[in-house]
């Protein structure tokens, strides 16, 4: 991963499915100088939601 791509915003959603949930930000794999307080997203209502801290925005990925 180049320096450039660990220091964008992410643009593109993070795709979740249903069997990830519940989902929280900043999530496991998250490098150390991005953390912050950990919250719990709530995908199950609209689908789509942004963590409040970083506005990373996560998009639930439809099973059917």
């Amino acid at each position: 991963m180049s320096e450039e791509t660990q220091t964008a915003p992410r643009l593109q959603p993070i795709l979740v499915t249903r069997d990830e949930l519940p989902v929280y930000c900043p999530g496991p794999k998250a490098p150390l100088w991005s953390m912050h307080p950990r919250v719990f997203i709530e995908l199950e209502k609209s689908g789509t939601a942004a963590c409040p801290y970083c506005s990373a925005t996560y998009q639930l990925q439809d099973n059917s």
